[in-house]
């Protein structure tokens, strides 16, 4: 993209970053009131049956996947135009999706800032190898890579580890403010699910609260996974790279059907988010189909984006993702070369 396009794309964008507290109002609303109401409805069907329990659950699962984009907004200050609304409304929301505000708010920036680059992996985004490092990996290193990527493990016993364990604790450079927001969080937790499991009993939250957590937890890793892991996606090394490329070309349009693109709040415009985190999303179908600048993007459809499943490692020398088999290939190609060379 040349830099007078993205100059004026971001003049374009600009009218779109801020916030409506009506449509903020709104969107609280329209996704709370249904999600408690589901929860009800799932407990009050345990002794119906646990199928019509499971599809309650199912669908409050999407509506938790709804509440936690309301939380992500919050952390990048761009669902209401008041700071400290923000951050009450991001703990609360963090508190339902198993999320401290302040620790995911920078561990996000840093994701923001160094999305696609090479050189500054490792913070907030799926781990990532090339295929050089890859093969320079020691056998535990490639081992672990492997059981990482593995999509069993990774949106199986992923949001268990993530949710569950890892956002229970502060990181060692964790300031203050951002401790003590993950042990209100922490605290806020134990709360809630205690009084929950004393009023209706630990089996029945379970019940309920487990299959809502595994499945809005495992679409929530999936999003992010995908609109970054596709084919032609985009990585470079700091010289080379650029935020405004990393945004376009290594950020998809995750186009999903109407429903699905209103549970999961507009992320799939993914692209636009990553030129501009202030955009709030419901805002982001809108800049998208007014104009035709960010239309010319990666565009990933439901039954495309399952290939993204075999995608393994990085080709930096073909600008795209591989899976084991092609490494396989390249492997005894550079071994046959060597060969040949020596």
């Amino acid at each position: 993209m040349k830099k007078q396009d993205a100059r004026a794309i971001k003049k374009e964008i600009a009218p779109y970053e801020k916030s409506n507290t009506k449509n903020s109002i709104r969107q609280v609303i329209n996704t709370f009131v249904p999600f408690i109401a589901l929860w009800i409805l799932a407990y009050q069907s345990l002794s119906i049956s646990y199928i019509l329990t499971a599809v309650f659950c199912i669908v409050a699962a999407g509506f938790l996947v709804r509440i936690f984009i309301i939380f992500h907004d919050c952390t990048h200050g761009s669902f209401f135009k008041n700071r400290t609304a923000n951050r009450i409304l991001g703990t609360i929301t963090g508190v339902l999706t198993l999320f401290p505000f302040e620790q995911w708010k920078r561990s996000h920036s840093i994701h923001h800032a160094t999305s696609g680059n090479l050189d500054k992996r490792g913070t907030g985004d799926v781990w990532v190898m090339t295929i050089d490092e890859y093969l320079e990996a020691t056998p535990m290193q490639r081992l672990a890579y492997r059981i990482y990527r593995n999509p069993f493990v990774m949106f199986g016993l992923g949001p268990i580890y993530v949710f569950l364990i890892s956002n229970r604790f502060n990181v060692k450079d964790a300031r203050k403010k951002e401790r003590n927001n993950t042990y209100l969080t922490n605290l806020l937790i134990v709360g809630i699910s205690g009084l929950l499991c004393w009023a209706i009993g630990w089996q029945s939250f379970l019940l309920v609260q487990f299959p809502i957590f595994f499945i809005s937890g495992s679409l929530g890793i999936w999003l992010f996974y995908v609109q970054h892991q596709f084919e032609d996606s985009y990585f470079e090394n700091q010289d080379d790279w650029d935020y405004v490329k990393a945004a376009m070309d290594g950020s998809s349009y995750y186009k999903l059907p109407k429903v699905l693109q209103w549970l999961t709040g507009n992320i799939g415009f993914h692209h636009i988010h990553h030129l501009s985190p202030r955009v709030p999303n419901y805002y982001l179908e809108e800049l998208h189909n007014t104009n035709p600048r960010l239309q010319d993007v990666p565009t990933i459809t439901i039954k495309k984006s399952l290939t993204s499943l075999h995608f393994r490692l990085w080709d930096e020398k073909n600008k795209n993702f591989i899976g084991f088999k092609e490494l396989k290939t390249i492997s005894e190609k550079r071994s046959e070369l060597r060969s040949n060379f020596n």
